[in-house]
């Protein structure tokens, strides 16, 4: 992973990806899929994400005013829909699935690499009425990274050649699309 700058980092999610979620709280931690963030601001570069208030991940993230949004690749299909339709509350399922974090340079939210394409560290913008109301929870990129082979200088590159770094786009009960190249369009006159 190389460093982001955080002026482009709202391009790691502005197309849509499954994300995973990641919290840690006073020695707890847990990981999550979620198909809802975007970005909502470029400078600073603020985003959303959907956290269910039910949810382990929203208990920690609501405790560090912290949290990591991490962008698997394809090649962690399975990963993505295991830890997505389980709890974290019972048992670490970094420890469960195998799951090697780093830490994030700025807030030290567990950071996925292996088989991510990017992350962002994110410090937690209280919105009350929103994350009552919508599930909805705003963060401040503080840190973002991306792997170079379909990240750099800002942009995607999505080919055959690496389609396991291909990002994946949660169609609905384990069934995954994922972005499988681009169209450029022509500059308009």
């Amino acid at each position: 992973m190389k460093p982001v700058a955080l002026h482009h980092a709202s391009r790691l999610i502005n197309h849509g990806p499954t994300v995973l979620v990641t919290s840690a709280h006073a020695g707890r931690r847990n990981v999550m899929a979620a198909a809802w963030s975007m970005p909502v601001e470029l400078t600073p570069p603020r985003i959303a994400v959907v956290i269910d208030k039910s949810t382990f991940t929203r208990e920690l993230v609501m405790a560090s005013g912290a949290f990591a949004l991490c962008i698997p690749g394809a090649a962690l299909a399975d990963l993505v829909y295991a830890v997505g339709s389980t709890s974290g509350r019972a048992g670490d399922k970094f420890a469960r699935h195998g799951i090697a974090a780093g830490s994030g340079p700025v807030l030290g939210m567990p950071v996925l690499e292996q088989g991510c394409v990017g992350w962002l560290e994110c410090r937690l913008i209280p919105e009350r009425h929103t994350e009552e109301a919508y599930d909805t929870c705003f963060g401040e990129v503080v840190a973002a990274a991306a792997d170079p082979r379909v990240f750099a200088d800002g942009h995607w590159s999505f080919r055959g050649d690496n389609a396991d770094l291909q990002t994946l786009h949660h169609l609905g009960a384990g069934l995954f699309a994922r972005a499988a190249g681009t169209v450029q369009a022509r500059a308009p006159l």
